[in-house]
């Protein structure tokens, strides 16, 4: 067996689901105003504190990194919808980040975007 570390696969997610007596509108202000949110998930564990993206009341995404080596990063995405009893139905998605999209490409890869470079 080998200590080597093995890649996270950038498919591979995490999903939990929870449903809240809360309104979406409370809900979505506890994941995107920082002062509510560093009370649960705090500046440090954030590779930035602000927002990869956002869908306004539906949706924040932001980049997580570990802070010890190796340093792996991921994405957690906030998924807010209204749920049957009148609550809010709360999804936290975690995926692994594919560390090779950071890595530069040769030129002579083939990609598309060094061909229409060419």
């Amino acid at each position: 067996m080998s200590d080597e570390l093995k890649p996270d696969r950038p498919d591979a997610a995490l999903v939990l689901e929870y449903d809240f007596d809360a309104p979406p509108a409370k809900v979505w202000r506890a994941v995107t105003i920082p002062a509510l949110r560093e009370r649960w998930l705090p500046d440090c564990d954030l590779a930035d504190a602000e927002p990869e993206s956002s869908i306004a009341g539906e949706e924040v995404r932001y980049r997580l990194r570990d802070s010890e080596p190796p340093f792996r990063e991921s994405h957690v995405i906030f998924r807010i919808e209204p749920n049957e009893a009148g609550g809010t139905r709360f999804r936290i998605i975690q995926q692994a980040s594919d560390g090779r999209a950071k890595l530069p490409q040769a030129a002579n890869s083939n990609r598309c975007l060094m061909r229409a470079a060419a």
